[in-house]
């Protein structure tokens, strides 16, 4: 068996490399130097993303030493997924609302703080939490996007904002049909930062831009789905999306109004070898590919990786993974390079692997397809074609073609989402937060959008009041760690998780492993074998990934701690019943002999609190349906809660007319981010609604 190239082997055919992988059009590009080993700089530690720490102080002889240093609690109780960035022993932290902090890494101590003030009506924005995923760091600035669309940039020694510019072009929005949120990391590359956005679910057109990292100027855009009518947008796109992409989508889809989807809400990663940034394109707008493009083309760039020129936005290559994407299977989960030994031959790669289920290879400088191979169950398609990666996909999986259901596997939250992956060279295996979450998808009849809410096309039924039916599809959910050895194929070991929808993933030159989990432990596993070697009780759920770094010659393991993001959507709300704590926000940091203690608290979710009130069944119905356009995506499917934002069946409103219609028609939360739907909603929609929720209190087994 062909094994990768070692971590030292690789950095002496460094140069060798670029003469082999390089196409002789791409221009030459500088390497960029192999950070300190003390630090974590940028969001997957080097260029290449690999989420490998060199240091080994902690590993598997001494990890039984591990403890807790020191910790920090949030000033919020939902979710955290940010990456922390450690540069010369000062830690830059992103949090829930965007918030930034600069802490000394060894003690905590906190050197400064900065608040962008989203506002809170901002949150019905978005699908997935007010979560903030990381910043950025060059040249003494610290860079991050904020969850209202802006970009802004900090002077990393004092906090102080140098500049700030709107990532959304007033015309995107299209007369407030259209959403953008940013959660994702910024990258910067050869002194301009690039950004993507969020909002496929609430209707957006996608694009990536990027600006001057001294002055904040818009250097250019790149756009991932065409203008209605193929019009030309002055931006780095217009070429390829005229020439290439337009013929792909149907002129007079419901993608014309939404504006198609395709924003590029995570993954972005430059390579310094192939000078080239590629992008992680997300799903379509709607869901439902038969009313977005009338059932016709492949709507590119949907579910594509896209490489362009990182000072021109220039388009260079692309491969779309899943054509005419109908099941949400993003493109946008993290991307690696990688150096291997395939079939004899050192290839210089990106690697991939997506919500769709296949573990993706492709040639880092020309996009030529390599391998897609499974790394878990999938019933949507058979394979690909060998030749172009293209998948046969199975005929009843395109359920928007048909007047049937399909459950499938994956669901729309992937067999693997944002939590990032990590690869060690040592081992020479790529570490998966993998998971299953079926999920039926059927045809949304009178479909129409809307200007609040989910637009997706699909039936909203959701899951069924029947008990015994919840505990059925909970018995599904799956989730693990998986070692994927990249050469083979094939999965070296797995570790099983007690629920989905765990935390990214840390390898280290120690030989280990480290991931927090969504039922509230932090672990830590022998990279060889998947052995578990340390269990932390963090009293909460963790979906962030790790970090480490070293002060003063003292190794740290960091992670944020806060379960949340999109869990509330059916599969990560059905994975929450293994996990019903109460959410503490806060960061943990770890070091040999530490000797901190969290402190005592409950481990116990919310009461559940049945309602007095009455209903009438026939307008508790139709509130079901409305519930599940407009309030699903921040408080559950079926009004099961996820765990950061209460329960809305033992909420006390549900006992007054007016006092529900103050929250959720004039907006009376609107400052903790419970807009006022009265612009979309009739008064008789809203209390429709609480008819609903009383008849889901009732159906509660009382405590």
């Amino acid at each position: 068996m062909r094994r990768p190239l070692s971590f030292s082997a690789r950095r002496r055919l460094s140069g060798l490399g670029a003469a082999i992988a390089l196409s002789a059009a791409a221009p030459a590009a500088a390497q960029t130097p192999e950070p300190a080993a003390a630090n974590w700089p940028m969001h997957g530690r080097t260029t290449t993303e690999q989420r490998f720490s060199p240091l080994k102080q902690i590993n598997t002889e001494t990890i039984s030493r591990l403890g807790l240093a020191w910790y920090q609690d949030f000033d919020t109780l939902r979710g955290q997924e940010g990456t922390p960035l450690v540069i010369d022993g000062v830690m830059y932290v992103t949090t829930n609302w965007s918030k930034v902090e600069a802490v000394k890494a060894d003690t905590g101590e906190v050197l400064w703080r900065y608040d962008p003030r989203v506002p809170g009506n901002i949150a019905v924005r978005g699908c997935c939490d007010t979560v903030n995923r990381g910043a950025a760091y060059s040249d003494g600035r610290v860079f991050v996007g904020t969850y209202d669309g802006r970009l802004q940039a900090l002077d990393a020694k004092t906090g102080t904002l140098l500049w700030s510019v709107n990532t959304i072009p007033e015309e995107a929005t299209l007369g407030g049909i259209r959403s953008y949120t940013i959660d994702g990391a910024p990258r910067v590359a050869k002194g301009v930062v690039i950004i993507g956005n969020g909002g496929s679910e609430f209707g957006a057109r996608g694009f990536v831009s990027g600006f001057d990292a001294k002055t904040g100027a818009l250097k250019w855009r790149f756009y991932t789905v065409p203008a209605p009518g193929n019009k030309p947008d002055g931006a780095a796109s217009d070429s390829v999306l005229h020439n290439k992409v337009y013929k792909t989508w149907s002129p007079t889809g419901a993608w014309t109004q939404s504006g198609g989807g395709g924003t590029v809400w995570d993954s972005i990663v430059y390579d310094p070898e192939t000078d080239l940034v590629y992008l992680g394109v997300g799903n379509g707008s709607p869901w439902n590919y038969s009313i977005r493009s009338n059932g016709t083309g492949d709507n590119l760039f949907l579910g594509s990786i896209v490489a362009v020129r990182p000072e021109t936005g220039e388009y260079v290559w692309h491969f779309q993974e899943t054509p005419m994407d109908q099941w949400d299977f993003t493109a946008s989960q993290p991307m690696m390079i990688l150096d291997l030994i395939i079939n004899g031959q050192k290839r210089h790669v990106l690697a991939q692997a997506p919500k769709n289920g296949f573990f993706y290879l492709l040639d880092a400088a020309t996009g030529e397809f390599i391998s897609a191979t499974p790394y878990t169950f999938l019933n949507w398609a058979k394979g690909v074609d060998p030749k172009t990666g293209r998948p046969n996909f199975v005929p009843d999986a395109l359920w928007s073609l048909t007047d049937k259901t399909w459950m499938g596997i994956p669901g729309s939250l992937g067999g693997h989402n944002w939590a990032p992956m990590a690869y060690s060279p040592d081992t020479g295996y790529v570490y998966i937060p993998a998971q299953q979450l079926p999920e039926p998808f059927h045809t949304e009849k009178n479909f129409k959008l809307h200007k609040m809410g989910v637009n997706l096309g699909i039936d909203m039924a959701g899951l069924p009041d029947d008990q015994k039916i919840i505990d059925a599809v909970d018995s599904g959910l799956k989730g693990w760690l998986e070692a994927w050895d990249p050469v083979a194929r094939k999965v070296a070991f797995t570790v099983p998780h007690a629920t989905p929808w765990n935390g990214g993933v840390l390898a280290t030159a120690g030989n280990l492993v480290f991931q927090g989990l969504a039922t509230g432990g932090f672990e830590a596993y022998d990279a060889r074998t998947g052995k578990p070697l340390y269990h932390f009780d963090a009293h909460s759920g963790i979906v962030a990934p790790p970090v480490s770094y070293a002060v003063n010659g003292r190794q740290y393991i960091a992670v944020e701690v806060g379960w949340g993001g999109v869990f509330p959507l059916m599969g990560g709300a059905m994975a929450r019943y293994a996990n019903k704590s109460v959410n503490h926000s806060r960061l943990l940091v770890f070091a040999l002999d530490g000797k901190e203690t969290l402190p005592q608290e409950t481990h116990t979710g919310q009461i559940p609190i049945r309602t007095t009130a009455t209903f009438d069944p026939a307008h508790a119905t139709r509130g079901y349906d409305l519930y599940q356009h407009f309030c699903m995506a921040c408080h559950g499917d079926n009004a099961v809660a996820g765990g950061v934002l209460p329960d809305l069946r033992s909420s006390g409103t549900l006992d007054s007319k007016e006092g529900f219609y103050a929250v959720v028609g004039r907006g009376a939360l609107e400052n903790y981010g419970m807009v006022g739907f009265s612009k979309v909603l009739t008064p008789q929609d809203i209390d429709d609604i609480r008819q609903f929720l009383i008849r889901r209190s009732l159906s509660q087994k009382p405590q």
